[in-house]
């Protein structure tokens, strides 16, 4: 019965990490996905220093 609950708590550990890292896989396409919006968008504006940081 022990190797048997063991099984089954590392395959819901590997489970969960799986699907933790898938998250952060659609996160980080997200995430680039705004940042290249925000180089398109910053470009269009135009403006007499183009600079890709707002400081």
């Amino acid at each position: 019965m022990g190797p048997l609950l063991l099984v089954l708590v590392l395959a819901l550990l590997l489970f969960g990490v799986g699907f933790a890292v898938k998250l952060l896989w659609w996160v980080a396409l997200a995430v680039l996905v705004i940042w290249l919006l925000g180089f398109v968008f910053r470009s269009v504006e135009g403006g007499s220093r183009r600079r890709w940081y707002r400081w």
